[in-house]
C-alpha cells in the first residue's frame, strides 16, 4: 500500500516525527498534528546501543543526553551487582529528543500543527492517508478492528530528581528488582535530572501500593522526594502471540496505520519503547514511499519475532526458579561470579543480545558458567 496525496500523521512522539521525516523526505507532503509537541514523557528515556547504531546522528548529540557507562543491578533479597557497559546507552530528557527529532521532520519539509485531534474523520484534516502515532492510549481508533485492545497494561509511577540529591555517579543507572513484583524501581540520570520511578502489571499491585513501594525505597537510600514533581503513566504490556494477529494498517476510511506505543509496540520485559517507535515510525515510511513489502509485512518480519520472544520470557524472568532459587537471585549471583555471564547482561542491557537467541547462549554458557563460578568462588 503506497497512498497519494496528503498524509496526517497524528502525534509528534519518536514514533511520528522519524515517519514524518522519512515520507517528506521521499517528497510526500506531510501535515504532523500534536497538541503538545516536545514534552517530557514520564519514562526513562534510554536509548540502547542498537539504537544509536541505527541511528548514529542521535549519538552525535552529546549536550542532549547523559551517556551512561554502568548499570547497578540489586536483586529482590538485596544482592547488588555492579556491570561496567562496554557499550554506549544515551539517556535523553524526552523533552530533548522529542523537540530534536521534530526539529528535524520539519527540516525534511514536514508541516507541524500544534493541534489536538480527537475525530478520526480525514476529511476535517484535508488527509488522503492517516498515521496514528499519538500514543498507547491514544482515543483515536481506525474502524477496523485491533488485536492491542485486548492487551495488558503495566502502570508507572516516578518523580523527576536532581542529579545531585542521588547516591550514585551521574554516569551510574540503577535498577532495583522488588519482592512479589514483575517489574523494577529505575533511575535513569538524564543530562540536568534523572528519572526515578517503578513499575509493574497495572493493578497488581495498585498504583498507590506501586508509589509508597518507590517512596519507602527513596527514603531508606536517603533520596529527597517530597515536593518533586510526580508523574505516572500507562504502558502496553503484550501477551504471547497477541501481536502476531494485531492490526496495524487498513483502507477505512481511507489508507491508515498504526505506529510505536500506539501499536503497542513496547518491550513486555524492560517496558522500553522508544527504539521500536524509532523503527516502526521508519519501516512504515518506507514501505509507503517505495515498492516493496507492506508496512506490516516489514513490521511482523523485523520487529514482532523479537517482541513475541521477550512476551514468552516475561513471566519466567519475574517469576520462574532455577536451581531452586528464583530466576532474578539467580542471575545475580551467576553474574557476581562468572565473567561469562557478567557479559551476557551487559549485551542485553545495550540491546546487543536479543531475546530470539538468549535461550541458546544462555544454554550454550551453562556449563563453562557453573564451572567458572566452582573454580572462582
Amino acid at each position: 500500500m503506497n497512498p497519494s496525496g496528503t498524509i496526517a500523521v497524528i502525534g509528534g512522539g519518536p514514533a511520528g516525527a522519524m515517519c514524518a521525516a522519512g515520507l517528506a523526505e521521499a517528497g510526500r507532503r506531510v501535515v504532523l498534528f500534536d497538541e503538545k509537541l516536545a514534552w517530557e514523557k514520564p519514562c526513562g528515556g534510554g536509548l540502547t546501543d542498537k539504537a544509536l547504531r541505527q541511528y548514529p546522528f542521535l549519538r552525535a548529540l552529546e549536550f542532549r543526553h547523559n551517556r551512561v557507562t554502568e548499570c547497578e543491578l540489586t536483586s529482590p533479597r538485596g544482592r547488588t551487582l555492579l556491570l561496567q557497559l562496554d557499550r554506549e546507552v544515551a539517556i535523553f530528557s524526552r523533552l530533548d529528543l522529542n523537540a530534536l527529532l521534530l526539529e528535524r521532520a520539519r527540516a525534511a519539509g514536514v508541516e507541524i500543527r500544534r493541534q489536538r485531534v480527537t475525530p478520526t474523520d480525514p476529511a476535517l484534516l484535508g488527509a488522503d492517508a492517516l498515521v496514528l502515532a499519538a500514543g498507547a492510549r491514544n482515543l483515536l481508533r481506525p474502524s477496523a478492528p485491533r488485536a492491542q485492545d485486548a492487551l495488558q497494561w503495566m502502570a508507572t509511577a516516578g518523580y523527576y530528581l536532581p542529579l545531585a540529591g542521588l547516591p550514585w555517579p551521574r554516569q551510574r543507572m540503577a535498577i532495583r528488582f522488588l519482592p512479589a513484583l514483575d517489574g523494577y524501581i529505575w533511575s535513569f540520570p538524564r543530562a540536568d535530572h534523572a528519572s526515578v520511578g517503578i513499575c509493574g502489571p497495572l493493578g497488581r499491585p495498585p498504583t498507590r501500593e506501586l508509589r509508597s513501594r518507590l517512596e519507602a525505597w527513596l527514603d531508606g537510600l536517603g533520596i529527597a522526594w517530597r515536593g518533586a514533581r510526580f508523574y505516572s503513566h500507562l504502558l502496553p504490556c503484550t501477551a504471547p502471540g497477541a501481536l502476531r494477529t494485531a492490526c496495524y494498517e487498513g483502507r477505512d476510511p481511507v489508507p491508515w496505520a498504526i505506529i510505536g506505543d500506539a501499536a503497542h509496540l513496547v518491550d513486555p520485559i524492560t517496558g522500553e519503547g522508544l527504539y521500536y517507535a524509532l523503527r516502526s515510525g521508519e519501516l512504515l515510511a518506507q514501505a509507503w514511499s517505495s515498492p516493496g513489502p507492506s508496512y506490516t509485512a516489514r513490521v511482523q518480519r523485523e520487529l514482532i519475532p523479537e517482541l513475541e520472544a521477550a512476551a514468552a520470557l516475561a513471566r519466567r524472568f519475574y517469576g520462574g526458579r532455577f536451581l531452586g532459587d528464583s530466576i532474578l537471585e539467580r542471575m545475580a549471583l551467576f553474574a557476581s561470579r562468572s565473567r561469562r555471564f557478567r557479559q551476557l547482561l551487559c549485551d542485553l542491557f545495550a540491546g546487543s543480545q536479543g531475546y530470539l537467541d538468549l535461550r541458546t547462549r544462555l544454554y550454550r554458557q551453562l556449563a563453562p558458567t557453573l564451572w567458572e563460578m566452582a573454580t572462582h568462588p
